[in-house]
């Protein structure tokens, strides 16, 4: 093989690796670089030789299923190798169950400190590189997170070179001067791609959308939703990238030009991450790219730094979570990489970035249905994310933001997220624990899939306005629209003097199963805390299909154009439900819901029935 470098030290060096592992001692501790720059000819060499030690302690972050490495960790290695894996979850699946008395528990950007402060002393160090430069630099490629400060504080450094290893701009480079012995071997890199999406995906996808603003800052956690949330933000503008990981999904948003990193606030112009895992169509779209930058996991996963950017969202995959909003995560399968030891990073440093947010994405169920992710108390799993840290939280059954709320409130979110099949048990076992009143009752959650499309943000007026689906966890801001509507209000909505609207009184509102019953709000203010200004419900009567309709809208939003967008929100989910028509219950005088049901294109007809004055249109007949 030719040499990638005349320099004398660097020819000095060069070692097979067979004899490059002999320099090891048995009793000591070795790093493995990580992830997909995990150098697999000198770990390959390693686990051939495991009979010449004893005693040997590796420490890594978790990694492939599939690397030597693993396998080995898994089955029986007798007194030649433990695996010390950085590792943030509860270790309950079944690779990870026989060794996670070996599995350490730490935030990733204290990981450099542990080495560097020699508070874990690293006696060799086995890493990845690209092929030196002219000046003797050699990069880390797609794994600096960990792997600089191991190599920086490790007293052997053995460096594969690796001429299919991308050079990647920014801080993670090595000096051919800070290695002890060099190995050429070309090999693929590890590279893993896109999982399936599973069945949930794109209606998560949509509804994560919906919560990230223009010119947002955006992490993305593994998990097999990225391909749908790259989708649902196809159409946003000038979003930057600062994540733990760079996946695929990132590289075809700045492709499209989605992504351009003009508004981070830091490192503006460059996506900013500590590795990459991914096809080599993202290695080789990271190779020399100006635009990314890599730097240590200290720094990219510091909360600190990544409260810096502006509007910085994370979005990470949980496992399960519980009625008061713990969050477990876990190792990913089928040969991914574990993502949650800097959930908590980015969890945390999000919540303080201006405009910053939090996500967290869990599907109903797993096992193809037969479990539930959302559990009155996570039990067996580790907590990943404290409740007191969460803060957004996704399933297809809609999105709900748990910051501020109490355990009542936390619990009527977590059930309304559920799957219906589970709604009933956890009802039940949310009553037992003391978490919600002895009455509630199950009519009061949705049973319908949560229609995310129909939501729309809106101009009016200046002020942003949310169209949605109403949400169960929506009753007390429905209750406050009413008590603030005004007298004559009150009596053309509910035809009768009302000073009180009880929550009993009220809950046929917002019992809704998204097709017979619909209710759309228009909610202004922060996601979560939003006030209510104006609602239109549709309800379908028993013995026809046609839906009564109402509607009301605060005194200030008035004459601004919201009923005729909600009744546009209840028109389109009509016809999508195979609802023939609407039908209004109004006074002659009301010249509002005359005008409102004009709209309609459709006939409209009218007519007294008991008093009342009635609008009937049927959508198969044209205007």
């Amino acid at each position: 093989m030719e040499h990638f470098s005349q320099d004398s030290s660097y020819l000095e060096k060069l070692l097979p690796a067979e004899e490059a592992i002999k320099q090891i001692q048995s009793g000591r501790r070795i790093f493995i670089g990580s992830s997909c720059g995990e150098p697999m000819h000198l770990v390959n060499t390693l686990v051939e030789k495991a009979n010449q030690f004893s005693d040997l302690e590796i420490v890594r972050l978790m990694s492939s299923q599939s690397s030597p490495l693993s396998l080995i960790a898994n089955k029986s290695a007798g007194n030649n190798f433990t695996v010390r894996s950085i590792y943030q979850g509860s270790a309950v699946r079944s690779n990870l169950a026989e060794v996670k008395r070996f599995i350490a528990p730490m935030n990733l950007f204290a990981v450099p400190g542990l080495f560097k402060n020699k508070q874990l002393p690293l006696q060799a160090a086995l890493i990845q590189v690209a092929p030196p430069d002219e000046f003797g630099w050699m990069s880390l490629g797609v794994s600096v997170d960990v792997t600089l400060a191991a190599a920086q504080s490790a007293d052997l450094v053995i460096a594969q070179v690796n001429p299919q290893m991308p050079r990647i701009l920014g801080y993670g480079n090595i000096h051919i001067n800070d290695t002890d012995i060099i190995v050429e071997h070309e090999e693929p890199i590890l590279t893993i791609d896109p999982l399936e999406e599973f069945e949930s995906a794109h209606t998560i996808g949509n509804l994560v959308g919906n919560l990230i603003e223009d010119g947002s800052t955006i992490q993305m956690g593994l998990g097999n939703t990225p391909q749908a949330i790259m989708i649902a933000l196809s159409e946003k503008n000038d979003l930057g990238v600062h994540s733990q990981f760079l996946i695929d999904c990132m590289m075809d948003l700045a492709k499209k030009g989605v992504v351009n990193n003009r508004k981070k606030g830091l490192h503006d112009g460059k996506m900013v991450a500590s590795s990459a895992i991914g096809t080599r169509k993202l290695y080789d779209y990271l190779n020399n790219n100006p635009s990314v930058s890599f730097f240590p996991s200290d720094y990219v996963n510091n909360p600190n730094t990544i409260s810096r950017n502006n509007r910085m969202v994370a979005i990470n995959v949980g496992m399960a979570i519980d009625f008061t909003g713990q969050v477990a995560a876990e190792v990913l399968p089928k040969d991914h990489y574990s993502g949650v030891t800097g959930l908590l990073d980015f969890v945390r440093g999000s919540t303080l970035s201006p405009g910053g947010k939090s996500i967290i994405l869990i599907p109903s169920t797993r096992l193809k249905g037969s479990v539930s992710r959302f559990v009155p108390t996570l039990e067996g799993s580790s907590v990943v994310v404290p409740r007191s840290d969460v803060q957004y939280v996704v399933s297809e059954y809609g999105a709900v933001n748990l910051f501020g709320k109490s355990l009542q409130e936390r619990t009527m979110a977590m059930i309304s997220l559920a799957h219906p099949d589970f709604r009933e048990e956890l009802l039940e076992k949310a009553k037992d624990m003391g978490l919600l009143a002895k009455k509630r009752t199950l009519d009061e959650f949705i049973t319908g899939i949560y229609p995310a499309k129909m939501e729309e943000t809106r101009d009016i007026d200046g002020h942003s306005v949310r169209f949605r689906a109403a949400k169960p966890v929506d009753g007390r801001r429905i209750q406050e629209h009413f008590y603030n509507l005004t007298h004559e209000d009150i009596q053309s909505r509910f035809f009768h003097e009302k000073s009180q609207f009880l929550r009993d009184d009220m809950k046929e509102m917002f019992q809704i199963d998204y097709k017979k019953d619909l209710t759309v709000v228009a909610v202004t203010g922060e996601f979560g805390f939003g006030k209510v200004i104006g609602m239109g419900a549709y309800l379908k009567g028993h013995s026809s299909n046609v839906a009564e309709v109402a509607f009301s809208v605060s005194k200030d939003w008035q004459g601004k154009g919201l009923a005729k967008i909600l009744m546009e929100k209840l028109y389109h989910a009509a016809i999508d439900n195979g609802i023939e028509g609407f039908v209004a219950f109004t006074s002659p005088t009301n010249k509002g819901m005359i005008n409102l049901f004009k709209t309609l294109p459709c006939k409209v007809n009218s007519g007294i029935e008991e008093d009342m004055f009635v609008l009937t249109g049927r959508f198969s007949e044209s205007a």
